[in-house]
């Protein structure tokens, strides 16, 4: 039983990637690697993808924050947010996004919605099942917004490796990597 979830699980969550558009991962490699700073967001298990990725990052040598951290600063011109919410509807994202416009910040939001009330710079759509499932939602065998947040993971996992690409990366990462565990 454990063996058919495993690859069923693994089936949906290919699918999932395979129908993410190019372009807007392109966009968000680009947005990384142009911003000051890197200030990402999300509630819920979709701020601890946020917060997985934000690691990742900096693991990879970028100045990067988590918002709603204590240590987190003013954001400002030339920085970014990255918004990552299956729904696109949360109100503290959207709060946060236009402060970001305030400032002169980039915003970009990762999402399975394209019906989102966000006004971002950018958007990648993860076209997966979220809690809501909508009906242009694939189908899922997984509760709530699991699809979403495993396939959101997988993607800026992936991200993350076109960031390191052609280089010897592996060192740099472990010279960053947390010693007072």
């Amino acid at each position: 039983m454990m063996k058919r979830m495993i690859e069923t699980i693994l089936h949906e969550n290919a699918l999932v990637l395979a129908g993410v558009d190019k372009k807007e991962t392109d966009e968000l490699l680009k947005k990384i690697q142009e911003a000051t700073r890197i200030f990402l967001y999300g509630e819920g298990r979709s701020g601890l993808i946020g917060k997985a990725f934000a690691m990742r990052l900096m693991h990879c040598g970028y100045d990067v924050y988590v918002i709603g951290e204590t240590i987190t600063p003013s954001i400002d011109k030339g920085d970014l947010i990255i918004g990552i919410s299956a729904s696109g509807t949360s109100p503290s994202l959207l709060h946060h996004f236009s402060k970001a416009v305030e400032v002169g910040a980039s915003t970009f939001v990762v999402t399975a919605s394209t019906q989102h009330g966000l006004l971002p710079e950018a958007t990648l759509i993860i076209p997966a099942a979220t809690k809501q499932r909508r009906k242009e939602e694939p189908a899922t065998i997984q509760p709530l917004g699991s699809q979403f947040d495993q396939s959101a993971h997988l993607l800026l996992d992936a991200i993350i490796l076109a960031l390191l690409e052609g280089k010897d990366h592996n060192g740099e990462l472990l010279q960053r990597h947390a010693n007072v565990e």
